[in-house]
């Protein structure tokens, strides 16, 4: 047997950093910055060695004779899927590099499963379980490779414009107003038409406001600016601008997590800084939030 069919196809960091003579952590500096051709699997990094040899050769980490399968890349450092007031704020004051795409939770997933987020925020009303995210986790094509995460519970209900706030106590009262929409691919817009079900009416009993909100902001904006009577949202938002709000269901948000953009810096920044005072502090003054549960693992696939 020749040496080529002798030494292994895949080198460790050991190996890789033996053969550079430099430190192992140099070597993991290379990789994260994608300057050496490797791969992860199951949370381990490995070295094609025919990659090395043609890295070494003068080839750069990123060209054909050195690929890496892109299945083997981190994701983006993005968090995608429902919006939160609070976790949008957290990113930004956090510094956590951390960039959002906040366009419904159903959205989250698919960018989550197609590879372009490290995580996305889901609050999905099921019937099943506990009765939030753990079906749409579970079934979703990146179970195998995600944790499900307690960012916090919150209160949603009726954000109601101030001349409405007489004779509007729930859903059913909601018949002939105006109300704003979420997208179909929010979890808002899931729950409402849930509740919608429930006081047996349809979007036809409704007004419906032309524009959609894409946020939980954009529909408090809508109410506020007198283009429509009420919106499903939170109360956090309600308060913000200072508009009536009638409390209906306490949910929970989770973050699905891709396992290993969990332990990378970014997220792992956004895990340190709530557990801060100030974390703490803004939640109670947003208000509607409860954070007895924050970082509670609900599902890990």
């Amino acid at each position: 047997m020749d040496d080529q069919q002798s030494s292994p196809q895949f080198l460790t960091t050991r190996e890789v950093a033996a053969l550079l003579r430099v430190r192992e952590r140099k070597v993991y500096e290379l990789a994260a910055a994608d300057e050496i051709p490797c791969r992860r699997v199951t949370g381990k990094l490995l070295f094609p060695r025919a990659a090395i040899e043609a890295w070494l050769a003068g080839e750069p980490a990123g060209s054909p004779q050195a690929a890496v399968n892109p299945a083997d890349r981190l994701p983006p450092n993005v968090v995608a899927g429902s919006h939160d007031p609070l976790l949008d704020w957290a990113l930004r004051e956090a510094k956590t590099g951390l960039a959002n795409i906040f366009d419904g939770s159903l959205d989250g997933l698919i960018r989550l499963e197609a590879g372009e987020a490290a995580a996305c925020g889901l609050h999905i009303y099921e019937t099943a379980r506990d009765g939030w995210n753990i079906d749409h986790a579970s079934r979703s094509a990146a179970a195998g490779s995600s944790i499900l995460l307690e960012w916090a519970k919150r209160q949603q209900g009726l954000i109601l414009s101030p001349e409405k706030t007489d004779g509007i106590r729930g859903v059913d009262d909601l018949r002939g107003h105006t109300v704003v929409l979420r997208q179909p691919t929010a979890g808002s817009r899931i729950l409402f038409d849930h509740l919608l079900e429930k006081a047996g009416m349809t979007h036809a009993d409704l007004k419906i406001a032309p524009a959609t909100a894409r946020t939980e902001t954009d529909a408090a904006t809508l109410v506020a600016s007198g283009q429509a009577d009420a919106a499903l949202g939170l109360e956090a938002v309600a308060r913000q601008f200072s508009l009536p709000f009638v409390p209906l269901v306490k949910e929970r948000y989770d973050l699905l997590i891709d396992r290993r953009s969990y332990f990378e810096p970014p997220l792992q920044s956004l895990f340190a800084f709530c557990r801060s005072p100030a974390f703490t502090a803004k939640a109670e003054d947003m208000g509607g939030y409860d954070l007895a549960g924050h970082a509670g693992i609900h599902w890990n696939g």
